[in-house]
């Protein structure tokens, strides 16, 4: 967890440097070519400063979302945020694995699978045991769950 805030932290310093250094010399420069309705320099600029300043917005708040995730009142019986699942596919009848994260650590390649996304979403408080349809891009998948560890079961090991 204390990865994910470094790297938002990161990123958070990184578009601030660029907001309150590197644009303001780039719009005062472009405002030196005269003409602010035809510079494109400076609509360039504008347009920029404006994303960058939203981006740093809502990097604030997911820095504040994820600190405020409380190991503690994660479940311990059911999936969660940290939960590794053992997932039967009943149509194509093979095992899957994966790690619930945020979407910050999501890599599907790798089996790490965020709790927003859509078989995240459908997974998130079932039990071992549970049936779970899911709506994918390539259509409805159903599964089981086989096998839950939760974080806290992994803390143990």
């Amino acid at each position: 967890m204390e990865d994910i805030k470094k790297r938002l932290r990161d990123q958070i310093e990184e578009l601030e440097y660029e907001l309150n250094h590197k644009l303001p010399k780039v719009i005062q420069h472009a405002r030196e070519f005269g003409d602010l309705s035809e510079n494109a320099e400076y609509k360039a600029a504008k347009e920029r400063q404006t994303f960058v300043q939203a981006r740093v917005s809502l990097l604030h708040q997911r820095l504040m979302e994820v600190e405020s995730i409380d190991i503690s009142k994660i479940p311990t019986d059911r999936i969660a945020y940290g939960s590794d699942v053992v997932l039967y596919d009943l149509e194509r009848e093979e095992k899957l694995t994966y790690k619930l994260v945020t979407s910050e650590e999501s890599d599907p390649d790798n089996g790490k699978i965020s709790t927003v996304s859509p078989i995240g979403q459908a997974l998130m408080g079932r039990e071992e045991g549970d049936e779970v349809k899911v709506k994918t891009p390539t259509g409805w998948r159903t599964f089981e769950v086989v096998r839950l560890t939760t974080i806290h079961d992994q803390a143990k090991d």
